[in-house]
């Protein structure tokens, strides 16, 4: 079982407790009405699936309710660094270095 930590709750919990939601940082387009379609359905529907260290959004479902984002490594199922909405990106190839030593 992984054990997730809330950055909102302040508490490490199972990972039945939270829901990925995807890829992170995603921006919605400013104006969607001057998208095409294929730009529309890249926003939409096309995501990076990276083997390795990767930054998603989460929700903390059985808890406080709230969005955070984390940085995982899909490989190992590690979370490396989680954060809240809003925080920036942090550098994924700093974190996956880190993580490697």
């Amino acid at each position: 079982m992984l054990l997730i930590y809330c950055p909102y709750c302040e508490v490490e919990r199972s990972e039945l407790e939270f829901a990925c939601r995807g890829e992170a940082h995603i921006a919605r387009p400013a104006d969607p009405s001057t998208q095409s379609d294929e730009e529309w359905a890249e926003y939409l529907y096309l995501r990076t699936n990276p083997k390795g260290v990767h930054a998603e959004r989460w929700r903390h479902i059985h808890g406080c309710g709230r969005f955070f984002n984390a940085v995982r490594d899909t490989v190992s199922d590690k979370f490396l660094k989680v954060y809240k909405t809003g925080e920036p990106k942090p550098g994924l190839e700093a974190i996956a270095k880190e993580a490697n030593q």
